[in-house]
């Protein structure tokens, strides 16, 4: 999946990471200042687990090509990425969250990705198709975020496009399908909103940002991400940027029961989309 560099739902939790996944606090429009401004924002406070099952992808097909005994991921945000399938680690560039590469073909339907951030092994991908080449599978370890447990899990996607002629069984055009296994503690957000000061935590990574103030560092992310809060309704809206390109812009919009709130994370760069609901365990 194109946001493995911290793995998909890392990103989708907290462009993340991992999450994985970012306008300033202009945020809503009139009609919704008045509901903003009546609404309490501690009913976020708290901790939230995300509920696996809720997630959803909308986002144009990832596509990978492994051919001749090259890699690339033709879809990768920004620019494809073309590395030797090798096995050996090879220099990457303007890739945020890693500077090198290295695929190996472990047979006709598996291949392993490894990627490193200077001396440092930071994601383990371990890619398998089914049988009937419909399905695939997506195993990951992520120590992206130092200081912080890995996270481990898998993903599957259905493919929506053929293998071209020649080519590996990885390759063609995948759609995300659903996170089947994550690491429990990594599904955890957790808020703490005083009057206009709001501080997130998840997967390691946190932030202290003032509501409708100017954009904070993300600590724990090695990327050097930003982020500024603003009003958004009954809620809050998250704008990440990075070099001063917006990166991800995230809603979090509490539920009528109080005891759940609905998530959804936009990248900019390419239209994609990852929402889910959070319940409140704390």
């Amino acid at each position: 999946m194109k946001s493995l560099t911290c793995t998909a739902i890392a990103a989708a939790l907290i462009l993340t990471m991992p999450a994985c996944n970012r306008q300033p606090a202009a945020g809503g429009n009139d009609a919704a200042a008045p509901e903003a401004a009546a609404t309490d924002l501690s009913v976020l406070n708290g901790t939230w687990k995300v509920d696996l099952a809720s997630l959803k992808f909308e986002q144009k097909p990832d596509e990978f090509l492994l051919k001749d005994g090259t890699y690339t991921c033709v879809s990768c945000i920004g620019s494809p990425i073309t590395v030797p399938a090798d096995g050996k680690f090879h220099p990457v560039k303007d890739r945020p969250y890693f500077d090198s590469m290295a695929v190996k073909v472990v047979d006709d339907k598996t291949i392993e990705i490894r990627r490193r951030k200077g001396d440092k092994e930071v994601v383990v991908i371990t890619s398998t198709v089914s049988a009937d080449g419909n399905s695939l599978t997506n195993k990951f370890h992520d120590a992206t975020t130092p200081n912080a447990p890995a996270i481990d899990g898998t993903g599957t996607s259905k493919r929506v496009g053929p293998t071209p002629a020649g080519a590996h069984a990885i390759s063609g055009q995948w759609q995300p399908d659903q996170i089947g296994e994550y690491s429990e503690d990594a599904l955890n957000i957790t808020y703490a909103i005083n009057g206009d000061t709001v501080k997130q935590s998840s997967q390691g990574q946190s932030y202290t940002a003032e509501i409708g103030g100017p954009a904070v560092a993300v600590q724990g992310d090695i990327a050097g991400t930003m982020v500024a809060v603003a009003r958004e309704g009954s809620g809050l809206k998250e704008t990440y940027t990075r070099d001063g390109k917006e990166v991800g812009i995230a809603t979090i919009s509490p539920n009528a029961d109080g005891k759940s709130f609905s998530y959804s994370n936009t990248d900019p760069r390419d239209g994609s989309k990852v929402s889910f609901t959070s319940n409140k365990t704390s």
